[in-house]
């Protein structure tokens, strides 16, 4: 009878010790996911929380075990902002029964809250946090690529379509071009040729911006260039009371290969982009100014375009050259990614500068060529 009471107990022992194991296996489990987990028991006491979660919420974790969830949104280590969002998941989960939510946190990474709780968690509740950012990040690139592919399909009717008015304007020009030679206006016929096969070029240009384009290159001057795209321009900034201002003093010229085409497109992308920055300005009272400079180095160009005009917050400028982002009612939000990528095609890079109420800049930066000696 004695031998069968302690071999009794060292069952009760063995199957202890065996659920122990077992116990530290899990914890050990749960204290090393890369996800956050917090366990509340059904008195809404705080029994469990791992390593992550701990750092999630920049709190050490002897100092939240036992805490109930007043005491936590009272920690004083816990952020007003972490506050606000626990406060807010726990009314979503209890009055809207809500088990899965999608917050940005103060740094703009995206989390996955899920709450898990009901008659499987005997009143618990647990609530785990991921990580989603990179996530989002390929849904967002999958999103785009779906909005370039049906872009891909809809552009070669909508390509014909606006190029045939364009051809019946070339035409009807050149019958008329031989009229303004005999008024002596000739050089308005060449601009108006050379703007409608420009526009032609542009228009080929955003409606195909997912497929690559090589750029056909020609040696000149950053100086003409600049000279040619400012006379496009200064009419248009007239109007809209503004000035354009343009700083060359390059003593030799310094000359660039590049599509000329293409790079007007991008130089009067952004001063178009910097007029209209101007003209929304909420003081009308400042003049418009638009300055456009070159900075030489030892290998390379840069082109500075900067305007006063309202200037962009960080959230503009982290998206600003991706495809169909635009701040505009009317925008395609193709311009700057287009113009992007010709820069990119050029082996050149575009870098922005602005702040809300100072104003923008571009820099657009060219290797530069080093002409031989005559």
């Amino acid at each position: 009878m004695l031998s069968q009471i302690r071999e009794s107990e060292l069952q009760a022992i063995r199957s202890f010790q065996s659920s122990q194991l077992i116990r530290n296996k899990y914890e050990n489990i749960l204290e090393n996911l890369d996800s956050g987990i917090i366990l509340f028991d059904a008195d809404g006491v705080l029994t469990f929380v791992n390593v992550q979660m701990a750092k999630l919420l920049g709190v050490p974790r002897k100092s939240l075990t036992g805490c109930t969830l007043t005491q936590l949104l009272r920690h004083p280590q816990l952020s007003r902002f972490k506050k606000k969002k626990i406060l807010r998941l726990f009314r979503e989960t209890i009055f809207h029964r809500r088990r899965f939510h999608e917050l940005v946190d103060e740094y703009g990474r995206s989390w996955l809250i899920t709450m898990t709780y009901g008659d499987q968690m005997e009143g618990d509740f647990l609530i785990s946090v991921k990580d989603v950012s990179d996530f989002k990040q390929i849904e967002q690139t999958a999103y785009q690529n779906d909005k370039l592919a049906m872009l891909g399909k809809i552009s070669a009717s909508i390509a014909h379509e606006i190029r045939n008015p364009l051809t019946s304007i070339r035409g009807f020009i050149q019958l008329l071009r031989p009229h303004l030679v005999t008024l002596g206006k000739d050089e308005y016929a060449r601009i108006i040729l050379t703007e409608i096969d420009r526009a032609n070029d542009i228009i080929y240009e955003f409606l195909n911006s997912s497929k690559p384009s090589a750029p056909e290159t020609t040696v000149i001057s950053v100086s003409s260039l600049l000279k040619e795209v400012v006379l496009l321009t200064e009419s248009e900034a007239l109007m809209k009371g503004c000035q354009i201002i343009l700083h060359t003093d390059e003593e030799p010229p310094t000359f660039i290969s590049v599509d000329v085409k293409q790079i007007k497109q991008v130089i009067l992308n952004i001063i178009k982009n910097a007029l209209d920055a101007i003209d929304e300005r909420e003081h009308d009272d400042v003049s418009g100014r638009i300055e456009i400079s070159t900075q030489l180095r030892d290998k390379h160009v840069n082109i500075c375009i900067s305007d006063n005009g309202g200037g962009m917050d960080q959230n503009t400028l982290n998206h600003l050259f991706n495809p169909f982002f635009t701040t505009k009612e009317s925008g395609t939000g193709l311009g700057l990614s287009v113009s992007y990528r010709i820069i990119k095609n050029h082996g050149g890079s575009i870098s922005v500068d602005s702040q809300v109420g100072a104003g923008t800049e571009f820099v657009i930066t060219f290797p530069k060529l080093h002409m031989p000696e005559i």
